[in-house]
């Protein structure tokens, strides 16, 4: 070979390690946006009509967990709420009032690392989070889990399900979920052997594959950031009852854009999974 050639397959190869170990070092940075748009609450639950309780939880690892708990006094159920990647509780004030609206009390929690929460975020870290949470419900607050719904968003989805495998739920909602963050990184480096460089899993599609209870997967087809096929990934992997519900709009919004469809689309799956259980009661 022409040292020349030599020469550009060292650069080629160089590089292409560089990239690798940037992606495998820089992990945590490229999945967990706990700072954007920032840590402070913008908002509470009042400034929308609805009291709440604030809630501090200590995790199994001595970590202080921030949440809101938000009564419904005509109840049916409680929704257990992950949020996705980026900004805090007080920027899902829409969600809780939809919610709130469909007669559910609402608990939603800040990850480590995120809003009033202290500590890191890892993934592991987050589970951890999760299952405090779930804890105060069935524990403190003596809510029957086959009356707790976990609700995930976008990162949120993975967390949901994960908890969901672990439990017995009144059932799971996964919304605009990715099937794992080895899936996503291979869509935006191509080029990578991403399934061998991720530490970070998160691998909703195998979590949910392992739930027992019903399953509502939501998706839009227009959104850019995880793509329509990772929430079908999602679905085909659950073996329990299962719905789909095709939502419209971006990720951030996609819940807003589809009005109607979305409520109803919610409102209808949740109003079968209670009606079926207290049958079987």
């Amino acid at each position: 070979m022409m040292p020349g050639l030599w020469k550009l397959l060292i650069i080629v190869v160089g590089v292409y390690a560089v990239i690798s170990i940037y992606v495998y070092l820089m992990q945590s940075s490229l999945v967990f946006y706990p700072n954007m748009p920032g840590r402070q609450l913008v908002a509470t639950p009042a400034d929308i009509g609805l009291s709440y309780q604030d809630v501090a939880l200590v995790t199994e690892d001595n970590v202080s967990i921030h949440g809101w708990f938000i009564p419904n006094e005509n109840a049916k159920a409680t929704l257990l709420f992950f949020h996705g990647n980026a900004g805090n509780i007080s920027h899902r004030l829409e969600s809780i009032r939809i919610f709130n609206s469909l007669g559910l009390n609402v608990f939603i929690i800040d990850y480590r690392g995120y809003g009033q929460s202290e500590g890191t975020i890892t993934e592991q870290g987050s589970y951890l989070d999760a299952e405090a949470a779930w804890s105060f419900l069935v524990n403190s607050k003596g809510i029957s889990q086959q009356q707790v719904i976990i609700f995930g968003r976008s990162l949120g989805a993975s967390i949901a399900a994960w908890l969901a495998s672990k439990h017995t739920p009144a059932a799971l909602i996964i919304e605009s979920g990715f099937s794992s963050v080895a899936s996503m990184g291979q869509r935006f480096y191509p080029f990578l052997p991403v399934r061998w460089l991720t530490h970070i899993k998160y691998d909703t599609e195998k979590y949910a594959a392992t739930v027992s209870c019903p399953v509502l997967v939501a998706h839009s087809k227009n959104d850019e950031i995880i793509p329509y096929d990772e929430g079908r990934k999602i679905f085909h992997a659950v073996s329990e009852t299962k719905y789909f519900l095709e939502m419209q709009g971006g990720h951030n919004d996609g819940f807003m854009v589809s009005g109607s469809t979305y409520i109803q689309g919610l409102e209808t799956f949740i109003e079968n999974v209670l009606t079926t259980a207290a049958n079987q009661l």
